[in-house]
């Protein structure tokens, strides 16, 4: 069933990115809605924790609210992927230790990009952004700092992904077809973020103690 499951995740994945590409948004509208659930169920079936599982599902709400171009959708899609952000952060914290190095570049990252963002924001958006941004490399460097390469691929690749959508709220110039290039980088950061925690976990469990502290916390 695993297989299963992340086969489908693979081809709604091809499909949503062919269809960004050849700008048929029907395959957007219906691609994209699957793909979280489908990697949250391979992500559960593997036995990640409840907490990855949960910051996939708030990334689903986060990819639906989206699908619309409203600003109160906006900001609800910000604070359900803000929320999965924070399951990441919780299950991140379990484990590893501070690098100081990693920690200043992504420092560095976040004050240059909300300042170079902030004045072109719509003035509503500003404070939300600049939020929503520090929780994000926040995750992003505990995922790098605490569980490996791979999560931390994940995670650089998601504050790539989301400075990408910045950008277009700022009106700065874009690429050609800008949400093929945030869809790509967005799906490859989840699936990073699950490949690279379920190996963390495989290759180093957690305590059982700490374990259960960290299922506890969960819905």
């Amino acid at each position: 069933m695993k297989r299963v499951l992340l086969t489908a995740f693979g081809l709604a994945a091809l499909v949503d990115l062919g269809s960004l590409a050849a700008g048929y948004d029907p395959g957007h509208i219906v691609a994209k809605p699957l793909l979280m659930p489908l990697l949250a169920g391979y992500a559960a079936l593997s036995g990640a924790p409840r907490l990855l599982v949960a910051a996939l599902l708030f990334g689903w709400g986060g990819d639906v609210l989206l699908l619309s171009d409203a600003e109160p959708a906006f900001l609800a899609g910000m604070g359900s992927f803000a929320a999965g952000h924070v399951c990441y952060l919780l299950l991140f914290k379990a484990r590893g230790g501070h690098q100081p190095i990693l920690l200043a570049g992504y420092s560095v990252a976040l004050t240059t990009t909300v300042a170079a963002l902030w004045p072109d924001l719509p003035a509503d958006l500003r404070v939300p952004v600049a939020g929503y941004s520090l929780l994000l490399t926040a995750m992003a460097y505990r995922a790098g700092s605490r569980f490996g390469l791979l999560a931390g691929f994940g995670g650089a690749l998601f504050m790539l992904s989301d400075t990408l959508i910045a950008t277009g709220v700022a009106e700065w110039p874009q690429p050609p077809r800008p949400d093929l290039w945030i869809m790509l980088t967005y799906i490859a950061a989840q699936i990073l973020l699950v490949v690279g925690t379920l190996r963390a976990l495989e290759a180093r469990p957690y305590p059982a103690a700490t374990y259960s502290e960290v299922r506890s916390t969960t819905p």
